[in-house]
């Protein structure tokens, strides 16, 4: 009973890290790309649509990346994102199209 109450309060004294990919896929995005903003909307499964819906496509999650393929790029495509991202942060990703800065709604 012990190791059960001191795991508890160990838990909730952790601090609280934002899951990057949890915040981008829930809250959307805006994507710029050469000073061209792009908002990004995704949905719990696995589809998302951008540029007011000329792009569409799926995502999934592989770890620390997020794999997407459209309308547009049918290869799958997966960009690592930084850990501990929340609502309001910005940073760059880079993949096989270039850098570019990622905001998250």
């Amino acid at each position: 009973m012990r190791i059960i109450i001191a795991a508890a309060s160990l838990a909730l004294a952790a601090p609280a890290f934002a899951d990057t990919i949890e915040e981008v896929t829930g809250k959307g995005i805006v994507l710029n790309i050469q000073g061209m903003e792009i908002d990004v909307k995704y949905t719990p499964d696995g589809k998302f649509t951008a540029m007011d819906g000329q792009v569409t496509g799926d995502w999934r999650r592989e770890g620390d990346k997020l794999c997407t393929k459209s309308n547009f790029d049918p290869a799958e495509q997966c960009v690592e994102y930084p850990k501990d991202k929340k609502s309001g942060d910005s940073f760059d990703v880079t993949g096989p199209q270039g850098t570019a800065t990622v905001t998250i709604k």
